[in-house]
């Protein structure tokens, strides 16, 4: 818990599989398991993975009986831009989770992962989501941090053969594969996320939202991005039931196949938590940029010792204080009723 890891320096130890169950064996006998929403992200080991499937299907088993009462959003937190975080036997256990997720949100190359499907451009896109609803019977499901060029193919996710140029995004530099276009990233000016909610028989009813990039690296986006999803989703729910279909009593809080895409509650929630998370780093971005101007002309006038070792050092520090000031930022703004002022962030 010192840190994140994009300050690539950790302390501590990783939370045991047998920690996880001890934990919830603690709340399970004070009867403190009787939870609405369920959201697991990255998790250290195969057993980890185990542990928490353990866990949610507990809890699923006992709101059985109850339709919606319990909705389990799933981050399968594995790797990006065609490297793993994690071990590879991690990989199985995730989709052994799949069936018992209610929403899951991974990024493009654990869409790929999780899928089985190559991701090159909006089709095989469509077709990696088909998979994920039809094969695994997932509800819901949001791919994260998509780059799209103007003829909408994907940046490739799988492993480098020279670095990307262009600006940095909520995830790291996208980078390009010999067997692919040589794509001009300068020219990528969105982030794009693609959702889904299924219909009855699992087909797709895809939608589409786009946001400007900014030039900085945040860590800890698809954190904030799943943790602003519930609150907008609950709400989406809420706004779109009726006497006729409360979908708080629907399994998966599915919506009838009669409504369309772009009026899915999954879409409405998107855009809101999309519209929060753009003023949050954008005001975070300005932040960072006036830190980072103050570092720097400090550090002129401090000056710098001489050869590698000095130079590493220098770099290390500035690494520091970038991520350091890049964290995100909260922005104040109006609340939608009543004229108050919440936080964001």
């Amino acid at each position: 818990m010192g840190n994140h890891t994009a300050y690539k320096q950790v302390k501590g130890t990783k939370t045991s599989a047998a920690e996880i169950l001890q934990l919830y064996d603690g709340l399970r006998q004070s009867n403190l398991t009787n939870f609405d929403v369920l959201l697991t992200g990255y998790m250290p080991s195969a057993e980890a993975v185990q542990a928490i499937g353990t866990i949610g299907r507990d809890i699923k088993f006992n709101a059985g009986t109850k339709p919606g009462s319990f909705f389990w959003v799933l981050d399968p937190v594995m790797g990006d831009n065609g490297k793993l975080y994690i071990p590879e036997d991690e990989v199985p256990e995730y989709k052994s989770l799949l069936r018992e997720a209610d929403l899951i949100l991974p990024n493009q190359f654990e869409a790929e992962l999780l899928s089985d499907t190559p991701i090159t451009d909006l089709k095989s896109l469509a077709a990696a989501i088909q998979v994920l609803h039809k094969t695994y019977q997932v509800p819901h499901v949001i791919i994260t941090s998509l780059r799209l060029t103007r003829d909408n193919q994907t940046i490739p996710s799988r492993p480098v053969s020279k670095a990307g140029t262009g600006t940095h995004t909520p995830s790291e530099t996208p980078q390009q594969l010999p067997s692919q276009p040589d794509f001009n990233l300068s020219d990528i000016e969105n982030l794009t996320i693609i959702g889904s909610t299924a219909t009855s028989d699992y087909k797709p009813r895809l939608f589409r939202i786009d946001t400007p990039q900014l030039p900085l690296f945040f860590s800890g986006t698809g954190d904030m991005f799943a943790a602003l999803t519930i609150p907008r989703l609950i709400e989406a729910v809420h706004a779109a039931s009726t006497p006729e279909c409360n979908l708080h009593t629907t399994p998966s809080w599915r919506s009838p196949d009669s409504v369309p895409a772009d009026q899915l509650p999954l879409a409405k929630a998107a855009q809101k938590v999309l519209a929060s998370m753009q003023a949050i780093l954008t005001k975070t971005t300005a932040v960072c940029q006036q830190k980072m101007e103050k570092y720097d002309a400090r550090a002129e006038k401090e000056g710098r010792g001489e050869g590698d070792e000095a130079d590493e050092e220098v770099r290390k520090k500035r690494h520091l204080a970038l991520t350091n000031a890049s964290e995100v930022t909260v922005v104040r703004g109006l609340c939608a009723e009543g004229g108050g002022r919440e936080e964001a962030g």
